[in-house]
């Protein structure tokens, strides 16, 4: 059966062989003949976001190893990947984590705690998917992805301009869920972006690219947040346009284990250790706000990187205080079991809060 909004649509070319990078290890700017760096304003917003995300993997970390989170997948070391995909979002978006985005969800406006609900043991998310426009987290993988193409298909079919951002890591990619959901995004022309985090830390697979009709676009360096957020904001522009769906895989590295200290992982030697730590994420786009001055003299400067700081630590201790306090938006016992019945994802948008 062919499907009367199916588009028609050229396959893509290869990505480069060199990701996209606009930031140097160093924090130099890097020039590049299809994406520039966004403006100073959106950078320092990048940056702020990068730190209170960091400080949230290493506090919920924390709370896992000492008992009060029955586990928890730590992304330190992948926040230019998430926050800047994150931040190419429009307000109408939607985001589809996979378990190891908490990250992301905290930089769309999710309450921390409630990020943490389900590595709790509690329901299923702990915060409104149609309040933030963030569908509920999940362990299986890439279950995600065929539900990013359903929602968008749908939403356009009543007229909505609305397209989806998937996040998904390199085990994913050998799923067959990950493979369907390129298919039918490519068959429906769904407004899609895949963005695959490939730390080469996968348990049982490589990556694997899609076969067939399926979408292949960019490659970025996940650990430039100013070079994920250019190529991710023009992916979703063009799926909105009818483009169509787009795969970017962000080269990056995370530096904790699978889901904590116990969990198994494939150890990294000093070499590559030092390899990864040179091109800390945090470091580069500091390093580019101080050499760039944008943030105003060197006294100003100081100021407002220790106000982000502090910021972060906020968030920490609003987290730490609520979780081991016990005054969580977590589900009563009585409550625990009830069936969790909610509006339809494609309906009547309920507005967003914050930022």
């Amino acid at each position: 059966m062919k499907h009367t909004d199916e588009g028609s649509r050229q396959a893509p070319p290869l990505p480069a062989a060199e990701p996209v990078r606009l930031l140097d290890r160093h924090g130099r700017r890097v020039e590049h003949p299809l994406f520039t760096a966004p403006d100073p304003t959106r950078l320092t917003a990048l940056h702020r976001a990068m730190v209170i995300g960091r400080r949230f993997n290493q506090q919920a970390g924390t709370l896992a190893g000492q008992g009060h989170l029955a586990v928890y997948p730590s992304s330190t070391g992948q926040e230019a990947a998430q926050v800047g995909g994150v931040l190419a979002l429009s307000e109408q978006d939607w985001l589809f984590p996979s378990y190891r985005d908490s990250v992301a969800l905290v930089t769309r406006g999710v309450d921390p705690v409630q990020a943490l609900t389900l590595f709790r043991g509690e329901r299923h998310s702990g915060y409104d998917p149609h309040r933030h426009r963030c569908a509920p987290q999940g362990t299986p993988l890439a279950t995600n992805a065929s539900h990013a193409v359903s929602l968008t298909y749908a939403a356009r079919r009543k007229g909505r301009d609305v397209a989806a951002l998937v996040l998904i890591g390199d085990g994913a990619t050998g799923e067959g869920d990950a493979h369907e959901a390129y298919e039918f995004a490519a068959v429906w022309n769904a407004p899609v972006v895949f963005l695959v985090q490939n730390d080469h830390r996968a348990i049982d697979l490589s990556p694997r690219r899609p076969t067939g009709r399926g979408p292949v676009d960019h490659r970025v360096d996940g650990n430039d947040v100013a070079a994920v957020y250019a190529v991710v904001s023009r992916a979703l522009a063009e799926a909105r346009c009818g483009a169509g769906p787009a795969i970017i895989e962000a080269i990056t590295c995370r530096v904790d284990p699978h889901t904590g200290p116990r969990a198994p992982h494939r150890r990294r030697d000093e070499p590559e250790t030092a390899y990864w730590i040179e091109r800390d994420p945090l470091l580069r786009t500091e390093a580019f706000l101080r050499s760039e001055g944008i943030l105003g003299s060197e006294e100003e400067t100081e100021r407002v990187l220790a106000a982000f700081h502090t910021d972060a630590e906020k968030v920490a201790a609003h987290v730490r205080g609520r979780v081991i306090g016990g005054s969580g938006p977590f589900p009563t016992p009585s409550s625990r079991h009830r069936p969790l019945r909610g509006p339809a994802l494609v309906g009547p948008a309920a507005p967003r809060a914050g930022p």
